[in-house]
């Protein structure tokens, strides 16, 4: 079979690393691809992720067989909705469903309407009402989302009263935004795979989203991530599934939204249980990084059984260890940083110990590698347990050099000290 994986990211990058693995997948294509996926596959340099036109050219020269959708964007501004028209099967969602992840407006009411545990929240349209309602709750944490999407830095967690208004008047110059409870607890992602009739519970992942250690600084699209989590035991999990997960399959259902992919669950832990934060409509990124290398059934099977809609008859196993990533980012990330840095030729490490993702990279014409974004690469350690994942992550890190790289240094540790 010839896939085609859309983006150009880490992610894209790991998909298209468990691709190359599969004994029914022939040929991979990349729109647009980075320096890494270049290397396992056919980079389609020009044909952006956004153009439907310039996807469905290159289905129909290549003769792709399944497209795998991997950033949110394409499919919240209906790249999806053409392929399928075009009849290609793809793995992700249509325009309608992507609002799961494009719309926390769009989220919450889904989450309302099926009785799924979330924050309490309030919508907002205007500047003058939405300053006033800050104003009554002076000095209380909330949280302010984007509806929009916004790359992961659409979100404050604050009770600094001036600080939540200065965020909500930037996003209500061009957006709607949604007002929040702050939740107590602790976070994991959970992800599920669906053919539309059907899902399968993969493992449990934990994010970094603070660009400092300890947990502190700004947010950023995420600064590394570990899988499994320990605390999500077997007990948790089925709480998950059922308050969470099969209530959100069956609402999908009701709903008539159809959905062949993946459904990124953003849960915090609480007191009372464990309540929805988001919804993502594609794997995570930096959680793909941890969670595909996990995955010890044949991939390409995977996606035949999602197309044919026999997900469910299909078992998916997982190797017997953990993994931990680390984000290298360019300096200045999250803030302003500087593109086209150089790379030193990267050595590749040894696939039991480590896997080292493109992020945001490109060849230069002699086939020089130079950075192309702030999150510039990941490196995914693998061990017995998260401590010897970590060990591994850390232990080739350094193979990966540029001028200003910089990382995470207490990725995993949580979770083991």
């Amino acid at each position: 079979m010839k896939v085609l994986v859309v983006g150009s990211g880490a992610r894209e990058h790991a998909v298209t690393w468990l691709l190359s693995k599969s004994k029914i997948i022939t040929s991979i294509y990349i729109a647009e691809g980075n320096a890494g996926t270049a290397l396992l596959g056919r980079n389609l340099t020009g044909v952006s992720p956004l153009d439907a036109g310039a996807i469905l050219a290159a289905i129909k020269e290549h003769q792709i067989d399944w497209v795998v959708v991997g950033p949110e964007a394409p499919c919240a501004e209906g790249v999806v909705d053409a392929i399928q028209e075009a009849g290609i099967p793809v793995f992700g969602p249509n325009q309608s469903a992507a609002q799961l992840e494009s719309s926390k407006l769009y989220s919450k009411q889904f989450l309302k309407a099926h009785k799924i545990p979330t924050a309490a929240g309030i919508e907002f349209f205007s500047a003058g009402e939405f300053e006033s309602y800050i104003l009554s709750n002076r000095d209380k944490k909330m949280v302010i989302k984007k509806n929009g999407l916004a790359a992961g830095k659409g979100v404050l967690e604050s009770s600094d009263t001036m600080e939540l208004i200065d965020f909500g008047k930037n996003v209500l110059h061009d957006d709607s935004l949604l007002v929040e409870e702050f939740l107590e607890g602790w976070e994991t992602s959970v992800f599920a795979l669906t053919d539309g009739k059907d899902y399968k519970l993969l493992l449990p992942c934990a994010d970094y989203k603070k660009a400092n250690d300890g947990d502190i600084g700004p947010n950023t699209g995420g600064m590394g991530s570990v899988c499994p989590v320990p605390k999500v035991d077997g007990s948790l999990m089925k709480k998950i599934e059922n308050d969470i997960v099969a209530p959100t399959f069956a609402g999908l259902e009701k709903d008539g939204i159809g959905y062949k992919g993946i459904v990124y669950f953003g849960i915090m832990v609480t007191k009372d249980g464990p309540k929805v934060l988001e919804y993502n409509i594609r794997f995570g990124d930096p959680e793909a990084q941890v969670l595909l290398p996990l995955i010890k059934t044949d991939f390409g099977e995977i996606l035949k059984a999602i197309f044919e809609e026999k997900l469910g008859s299909l078992k998916i196993e997982f190797h017997k260890k953990a993994a931990v990533t680390v984000v290298v980012a360019a300096d200045g990330y999250p803030g302003n940083y500087e593109k086209g840095i150089p790379v030193m030729p990267i050595e590749a490490p040894d696939e039991n110990e480590a896997v080292i993702f493109h992020a945001s990279t490109y060849f230069s014409s002699a086939k020089d590698v130079f950075t192309g974004g702030g999150r510039c690469f990941t490196v995914s350690g693998f061990g017995k347990d998260l401590k010897a994942a970590a060990a591994n992550a850390y232990k080739h890190i350094d193979k990966v050099r540029f001028i200003g790289a910089w990382y995470r240094k207490d990725i995993g540790r949580k979770f083991y000290n």
